[in-house]
């Protein structure tokens, strides 16, 4: 299961960049294309393991979100969603493996817990 790796990942990048700033972490936001082989509900289950094990995250929450598969048309210029793992051109008929989204795996939000005042 790749999903335990990943959220490894997620962490690690977590504590180098927020340092002891990371138990002030309410939620992370993932995006992650179709081509990237997340499934939201593996990826889910495997962060709730992570912070059943590792209780100093116990209060962060993951949302996913999954990006379509968008590739450029080189004929048209134009860029259009594959649909049905058909990459061709909506306008033109044309294939196209030009992928200009649909690869990414990343942290796109980080929420930080409200201070009492």
């Amino acid at each position: 299961m790749h999903e335990l790796s990943i959220v490894k990942d997620i962490f690690d990048t977590l504590e180098e960049h927020y340092d002891a700033k990371v138990e002030d972490i309410q939620q992370v936001q993932v995006t992650a294309g179709l081509l990237s082989n997340v499934q939201p509900v593996l990826i889910q289950n495997a962060f709730d393991a992570f912070i059943t094990d590792h209780p100093y995250y116990r209060e962060m929450e993951l949302e996913v979100l999954v990006n379509d598969i968008i590739a450029h048309c080189d004929h048209c210029k134009k860029d259009f969603q594959v649909r049905y793992h058909k990459f061709v051109c909506d306008d033109c008929g044309t294939p196209s493996a030009n992928i200009v989204q649909g690869n990414e795996l990343f942290i796109s939000k980080v929420i930080f817990k409200q201070k009492e005042h």
